[in-house]
Order: structure tokens, then C-alpha cells, then sequence
């Protein structure tokens, strides 16, 4: 690693830890902890979109299904948090290996409708599987557990964890956009036949990329059940998969700043700007058109190819 990038991810660590202070009470830090979580969400769908090239609309399903599986394992069996989270992640990241061999049988628009069709699926199992997951009305946790002698109840402590998190999964993206894997998922996403014509498994390498973007949607799956302490079917649902993909190509699909920009934008609509107007969809349907017409690849390709230019 050299020095710059030493610096770039030492700057990150700070903006993330200054957050709690900067904020001025518990309800603008909630609001940023669900920016995280959803920052940590839109990363893995990055994974399949701007690596791979596989647009997915069922995404919601690696955030609900471990989400369910906290509740489940939580308040009906009276598991303990490690292994509730442990299996979990193991139910999202299998979910994720079964449905991408599923989704992975077409490509474009075919693998498109696929992902949305499961997704539906899911979202139809949770909301009339009364006995397991309570129907529309869902499941309420007791409250956040406490991990490794940490108390989460409180939303500094909790929001430090997430960040924690969020950090994790950066540096992790990071890792693999630089790895010999990453540059074989992008060739698979520029040039499919050439890869299969230097012999690399286009489809395996695919799926292993279905199965990690599955992973890291189930860490925030797992964080997302503990902030709200609520799960429903709202979780699997077509909407919850749309604001992903929002999230994605506001920020800038391909790059590692620009899902977690568009999480914070579309989170901070969602969340504040909501209170104040009747019809946030439409404004945030207005800023989507806006960005996606004068920043055609993004809110951070765009701004960095302005500042570029500003310095020629």
C-alpha cells in the first residue's frame, strides 16, 4: 500500500469516526446508521452491477432473509447473537449460492427478470408465512444484543460497530477490484467470449461473484434487522431492491465511493426530506433525472471528471 492510499483510507476512518460528534442528537446518528447500513447493501449490489455487469432487481432478498433469520433464531428459538448471526450470514450467502445458480441460466434482460421474479417469491413466502414470520405484520425484536462485552443498545455504540463494518467491507472491495479475480469478473462483464476463449469459466466466475455480493447484502441484512430491531416482508420487497439499485447508479456504478454516496443521498431524501415533503418519491425520482443527465456516470465519476477538468 502506498503512502496515498495509506492517507486516503486513514481519512476515511476519520470522516467515519468524527460522525457522532458533528451530529447534533441520537435522531440525525440514527439516520447516518442507517446510511451505513444501506451504504454496506448498495456496496455488495456494486459487486454484480459495476464489476460484473448483471443488474439485479431481487437484491432485497440478501437483506431480508438474514434479517429474518435474526428475528427467527432471536425471539422463536432464543439463540445467542454470535451463532444467530453466524447462521444468518450462512442463510443469505447460501440463499445467494442457490439463486445464482437460478439466475445465472440467462444474461441482460433474461437475468434481469429472473432476480426480480425470485425476489417476488420471497417477498410472497414472508408475507403469507404467517406462522414463521408474522405475515404483514412482522417480527419485533427485544432489543440489540450485546456483542463481545459491547453494549449496542445505545446509538453511539452501535453506530461506531456499524461504521466498523462499513469499514471492513471498503477495504475488502478494495482488495478484490485490485485481485486477480476482479480483473477476470470485469473481463467477464467487457469480453465474455475472449475470456471463455483464454479458457477462464465465464460462469463460475459469475456465480462467485452472485455468492459474494449475497455475502456482504447479508451483513447488512444482519445490521439492518438489529437498527430497526423490526423485520417484515417490506424488507424482500421490489421497492427495497429499486432503492439499491438507485443507490448504485446515483452514486456511480463501478466505484468504490459511489454506492456509499448514494446511500447518503438517497437515505438523507428518505429519511429528513420525507418529513418535510408529502411526495419525496417524486423529488427523489427529480434528483435521479437531474444527476443522471448532467452526470451520466454518476454523482463521484462526475463530480472527480469535473475537478479534473477545473485543474486542466
Amino acid at each position: 500500500m502506498t503512502g496515498r492510499q495509506l492517507a486516503a483510507w486513514a481519512l476515511v476512518a476519520l470522516a467515519l469516526a468524527v460522525v457522532p460528534v458533528l451530529l447534533p442528537s441520537a435522531f440525525y446518528l440514527g439516520i447516518a446508521t442507517h446510511a451505513l447500513i444501506f451504504a454496506i447493501m448498495a456496496l455488495s449490489l456494486n459487486i454484480l452491477i459495476g464489476h460484473g455487469g448483471m443488474t439485479s432487481l431481487g437484491h432485497a432478498v440478501y437483506l431480508g432473509v438474514p434479517a429474518y433469520g435474526v428475528a427467527v433464531m432471536t425471539m422463536q428459538l432464543g439463540w445467542s447473537p454470535v451463532p444467530t448471526i453466524l447462521f444468518a450470514l450462512a442463510l443469505g450467502t447460501a440463499t445467494a449460492a442457490l439463486f445464482g445458480v437460478l439466475a445465472l441460466r440467462a444474461s441482460g434482460l433474461g437475468f434481469l427478470m429472473i432476480t426480480l421474479a425470485l425476489g417476488q417469491v420471497m417477498w410472497g413466502a414472508a408475507y403469507r408465512w404467517v406462522g414463521l414470520t408474522g405475515g404483514d405484520n412482522g417480527i419485533r425484536l427485544s432489543g440489540r444484543p450485546t456483542l463481545f462485552g459491547i453494549n449496542l443498545t445505545d446509538a453511539v455504540p452501535f453506530y461506531i460497530f456499524v461504521a466498523l463494518i462499513l469499514f471492513m467491507a471498503l477495504f475488502c472491495l478494495w482488495q478484490l477490484d485490485r485481485s486477480a479475480f476482479g480483473a477476470c469478473l470485469r473481463g467477464t462483464r467487457d469480453q465474455p467470449r475472449r475470456m471463455r476463449m483464454l479458457g477462464h469459466d465465464v460462469w463460475r466466475i459469475r456465480w462467485t461473484a452472485f455468492v459474494l455480493a449475497g455475502f456482504w447484502g447479508s451483513v447488512s441484512g444482519v445490521l439492518y434487522c438489529y437498527d430497526y430491531q423490526y423485520v417484515s416482508p417490506a424488507a424482500l420487497s421490489l421497492p427495497q431492491s429499486a432503492e439499491a439499485l438507485l443507490m448504485v447508479v446515483l452514486g456511480g456504478a463501478g466505484t468504490l465511493a459511489g454506492p456509499v454516496v448514494g446511500a447518503i443521498v438517497i437515505t438523507a431524501i428518505k429519511t429528513i426530506v420525507s418529513s418535510y415533503v408529502d411526495r419525496w418519491y417524486t423529488l427523489l425520482g427529480l434528483t435521479f433525472i437531474i444527476v443522471v443527465s448532467v452526470m451520466p456516470t454518476g454523482l463521484v465519476p462526475g463530480i472527480a471528471a469535473w475537478v479534473k477538468g477545473r485543474r486542466a
